[in-house]
Order: structure tokens, then sequence, then C-alpha cells
């Protein structure tokens, strides 16, 4: 059978910027093992599947994300490139789209040349004690604090901090853990990077499903709501951000990279 597949990047007002993903608009499921093989085929940091919903009225598809290991439960940068091909490429005649997803139903909105989308908020909670192995593999001497939800939190000092922090993977992947490192930003409210050696990403370019955790970390330290973030990968990535309380909002730009098709028998 013949598949169109599209790569856009995410976060990212130019080419060759921000975080891309491959993007598979399905009729119906096809297996899972196949899905996982094509992800990992495509090497990228997630390949996103959807389908026509089967429940119309709450939702319009049904979406799924995989990395080249493994099935994860929220992707915003793939969630994002997704919407991208249904507005500009698929002809999609709504300015909303609702994604029913392993996250829940996650709603999505064109806005002038941006994109917004609705995630669950996660507010991480502190952690009394540090891994041991975690300074050791960030490769830094001290922390300012650690929070996690999903994934650990390590907030450091300063920008700086976090733009020269150089990980050591094959240590990361033994913590058994996705860590996010923040700080505030000079240009911006706040940064951060993020490394999922775990799942097969050594460094994620942009991350919106992290942005769950640091939209209310951030929202409270700062005591502003309406926040403007920077993820500092080679690549790097630009969101505008809201904090709703049991929600967030992230937005950002989409570059289109290229239309192919692949052929597979399963």
């Amino acid at each position: 059978m013949t598949f169109d597949i599209y790569q856009v990047d995410a976060f990212a007002n130019k080419l060759f910027g921000g975080n891309p993903a491959a993007v598979v608009p399905l009729k119906t499921w096809i297996p899972d093992e196949t899905m996982q093989l094509l992800a990992m085929e495509n090497n990228l940091s997630e390949t996103v599947f959807f389908v026509p919903s089967g429940n119309q009225e709450e939702a319009d598809y049904d979406i799924r994300w995989f990395t080249p290991d493994v099935e994860i439960n929220l992707c915003g940068h793939a969630t994002l490139a997704s919407a991208f091909i249904l507005f500009k490429k698929l002809d999609h005649k709504s300015e909303t789209i609702r994604f029913n997803s392993k996250s829940g139903v996650l709603i999505i909105t064109q806005q002038g040349d941006k994109i917004k989308m609705d995630f669950p908020s996660w507010k991480p909670s502190v952690m009394a004690e540090v891994p041991p192995l975690l300074l050791k593999a960030l490769g830094i001497n001290s922390i300012r604090g650690l929070y996690r939800y999903r994934d650990l939190l390590v907030e450091l000092e300063d920008e700086n901090a976090v733009r020269l922090c150089n990980p050591d993977f094959n240590m990361m992947k033994k913590l058994g853990a996705k860590v996010i490192i923040t700080a505030p930003g000079q240009s911006c409210d706040f940064v951060s990077r993020f490394f999922a050696s775990e799942v097969g990403i050594n460094e994620d370019p942009v991350t919106g499903s992290a942005h769950s955790q640091l939209i209310p970390f951030w929202a409270e330290r700062l005591n502003k709501t309406i926040l403007h973030a920077k993820q500092l990968s080679t690549r790097g990535g630009e969101l505008w951000c809201e904090d709703l309380g049991s929600r967030v909002t992230i937005a950002g730009n989409c570059v289109f990279y290229m239309k192919g098709q692949f052929e597979i028998e399963y």
C-alpha cells in the first residue's frame, strides 16, 4: 500500500530551525509494530499518525506519536506539525482541530501565522532528593531546584548555565528519566533544553510537551500567565505560552519542508 508522508519544521519561522516531525495521515490505523518501524526508519524525534475519529462528536481525529524507540503519551511539536498539514495541505475546513490522544482531547486553533495548542497543565512537584547520577550526567556541580511531573525538571542558575550544559548521554540513559533543564531568559521569560536518551532522543530540538510542566512552573515564579519561551538547542525554537490554571496553551510557527510517499506491506 502507498501512503503520503510530510515533514514539517515545528516551532520555527525558517527552514532548518525548530523541531522536524514526520506526519503520516491515515484513513484507518495500521499495526502498531509498523508505525514503530516507520518511526525508526524516519529517525526523527517523532513520527505522528492520525486517522479520522470514530467519535466525531468528541474529536475530529485520533492521534498517536512515536519516537524511534517507543510510543509516547504527548508530543507538542508533532501535534503542531499535524495541524499545520491539515490546515495548509489537506484543506481542513474549520479553524479548529480536535485531536483525541492518550492525554485526552487536544484543541488546536489557527491564529494568524501561528497555531495554538490547548494542552494539559502538569505542575511539577518538588523532589526532596537529587538522584546521585543526575549532576554527574548533566556535567554540573549544583542546581537551584529539582521538580517532577512526567519528566525531571532541573532549575539552573541562569540562561548561560542552560546554554553551556554538556550532558553525558550514555549516563543520561542510565538515569532512566527524561530531563528538562531551565532558567530565566535574557530576551524571553524562560529558556529550556530537553534530554530524552531513555527513548532514543539525546536532545530534542523543541519540546511542546515539556512546556506542559514549564508553563505552570514559571507562571508561579514570575507571577504572570502570558509567557514567551525559547528552547536553546542547536536548531532552536520559540514558543508563546499561556497558563490557564488546569490547562496551558502553546503557540508557534511551522515551516513546510517536503512531501513524499512510501510503500509498505503489512
